[in-house]
């Protein structure tokens, strides 16, 4: 006996629901609707979108069921691991890790070699550092007055001096410094990171931000865009400390365990049949297997989070305050596998003086004793060198006066640092020139500084893509040198 022939689809504004309750045997999807009619030309644009919400690789290699298993990196990894330290506002170089006498010599005066624009207002004279500096270390790399902690612990530190990247203002700046791209288009490089290695840990999210508030951009920071949503950063408020307010609703109390394990079984058997019907979707699979991520995370997250298990002495190597926990709580996920972790000093742009460089010693007060904690305590539990830490933030101030006593914005010469993870220690890498304006000797782009990372964790950020909007992109778009100079 034949089957019988299909209904036929009258006209009608309510397509998607009539085509929904076909019985299965005529029940067609609206992606392969969209392949039958008008000569299938409908399904060319819905490539296009469906490439930056699939898993697609450069490589084309078999996904995982689970998003974020581990993957193999490109070659030998010199980290597995990073901790970024986030000073959102943009700390002065010039007072902080690149010390300019020339600044005293030339007070309140703009000499030639000074009036380099920066893209902002022209500001005043030249404004010496009220902090003084000191050899530190068998380096004897010049610190500021303001992180005598971190000074001790220089002999692990690669300062680069030269750093500079595109232009003068937060929002581009910040996104730039997270994602490669002055428009909120990109993914975020604790995103990059995830999606190309997946992380040690399944019962934790791989890619962890610590910011008590939000910086200026927000969330976009700590975005995955295009690529997959599992790769998103997990913000935490960090302004409170108890584990159980960190992460909140993580459990239903009223249900036993068991029986939250049974409902979610019973869902996914629900989401792999509608899937099995659709011949199998990589953005539902991905969906489906974050459900599995966040059950088990209830029975180790909260655990992560809580500083309190700690020794009373290791507290004490840290301090007191949110972003001292911050750190701790960053050496503990350091421990369990976590793949990236980023956190910002505070909420908004805390670093951002420009009325008074003074309240600088009030930030570097905050962060000098936990930052050296963290490098401390990671060595000592044998992390350090299989974690790259980076301090830094969006871009450097002027060496000129905003006001009195205040420095602008400066996106042509800043200094970050980088320990751990296969980098030399008790180095210093590139300079400014004489008034700390710009990258004078071997500068270093926000471009070249991702592709050291991602070099450093056993990636080539060239093969590195996604292809998405009919082009593959990267964390370097088409830019970016691996700073080999400072590779251990």
């Amino acid at each position: 006996m034949s089957a019988s022939p299909p209904p036929r689809i009258p006209p009608s504004p309510y397509l998607g629901a009539y085509l929904m309750f076909l019985p299965p045997q005529h029940r067609i999807t609206r992606r392969n609707l969209l392949c039958r009619i008008g000569g299938g030309f409908g399904a060319l644009g819905l490539a296009a979108m469906l490439a930056g919400e699939g898993l697609v690789r450069a490589d084309d290699a078999p996904k995982a069921d689970n998003p974020l298993a581990p993957k193999p990196p490109m070659f030998p990894p010199r980290a597995k691991r990073v901790i970024f330290l986030f000073m959102n506002g943009g700390p002065s170089q010039v007072d902080t890790f690149d010390p300019k006498p020339a600044l005293d010599k030339y007070k309140g005066q703009r000499p030639e070699g000074a009036a380099l624009p920066t893209g902002r207002a022209k500001g005043g004279g030249l404004l010496p550092s009220p902090f003084s500096f000191s050899k530190q270390g068998q380096s004897g790399i010049e610190v500021s007055e303001l992180f005598p902690n971190v000074g001790k612990v220089i002999d692990d530190i690669c300062v680069v001096r030269s750093m500079h990247t595109n232009t003068p203002n937060h929002e581009p700046s910040l996104l730039m410094m997270n994602s490669g791209e002055t428009q909120p288009t990109r993914p975020s490089l604790g995103s990059w990171l995830t999606y190309g290695l997946g992380s040690e840990n399944q019962n934790l999210p791989g890619f962890v931000v610590f910011c008590p508030g939000q910086p200026v951009v927000g969330p976009q920071l700590w975005s995955n865009s295009f690529l997959p949503g599992v790769y998103q950063g997990t913000h935490i408020n960090n302004s409170n400390t108890d584990p159980k307010q960190l992460i909140q609703d993580i459990s239903n109390h009223n249900v036993p365990r068991g029986v939250e394990r049974r409902q979610l079984d019973l869902l996914q058997q629900m989401n792999q049949e509608h899937d099995k019907e659709r011949g199998g979707d990589d953005q539902l699979e991905a969906r489906i297997a974050s459900l599995e991520i966040a059950f088990r995370m209830q029975f180790e997250a909260q655990e992560a989070f809580d500083v309190g298990k700690e020794t009373a002495d290791t507290r004490k190597l840290y301090g007191d305050g949110q972003f001292a926990n911050a750190c701790l709580m960053a050496r503990r996920l350091a421990e369990r596998g976590v793949r990236m972790t980023q956190i910002y000093y505070g909420n908004g742009q805390p670093w951002d003086d420009h009325a008074d460089i003074l309240n600088h010693r009030n930030h570097a007060k905050q962060t000098d004793q936990a930052i050296a904690a963290l490098l401390t305590d990671l060595k000592r539990t044998g992390l350090l060198d299989e974690t790259l830490v980076l301090w830094g933030g969006e871009f450097g101030r002027t060496p000129t006066s905003e006001g009195q006593k205040g420095r602008d914005h400066n996106a042509k010469g800043f200094s970050m640092w980088l320990a751990g993870g296969g980098i030399k220690g008790g180095m210093i890498y590139g300079s400014t020139d004489e008034f700390g304006y710009a990258a004078a000797e071997k500068p270093v782009h926000v471009h070249d500084l991702h592709a050291t990372i991602l070099h450093c964790l056993g990636i080539d950020h060239e093969k590195l893509t996604f292809r998405y909007s009919g082009r593959d992109f990267r964390l370097t778009d088409v830019s970016g040198v691996v700073v080999k100079d400072i590779l251990a």
